[in-house]
């Protein structure tokens, strides 16, 4: 099913509120992006933030799986938003 820009933001926002109640996943989110507290905040905003935190999370399956447990969403949906936001494009390489 194709997903609409602001589809895949929404998803984008509900990553990214899974993200922020996650004690343990948080600080390695922050740790290799290099983002401070007040760009996880600002990023709620940005679409190409929001197109990072699906890339973080999309790197765990386990994250995949419990993000879309909490918001409530089937598994193939993270990966669909990300195609949809800013840098999520398919890569040719010939």
């Amino acid at each position: 099913m194709a997903m609409s820009q602001e589809s895949a933001e929404v998803v984008g926002l509900k990553a990214l509120e899974w993200l922020t109640g996650q004690e343990d996943v948080l600080p390695i989110f922050m740790g290799s992006t290099g983002a401070s507290a007040d760009d996880v905040r600002s990023g709620a905003a940005d679409p190409a933030f929001l197109g990072a935190v699906l890339d973080f999370i999309l790197m765990d399956d386990a994250w995949v799986q419990s993000m879309c447990d909490a918001a409530g969403l089937a598994y193939d949906r993270p990966m669909a938003a990300r195609a949809m936001l800013p840098g999520g494009e398919a890569m040719h390489w010939t």
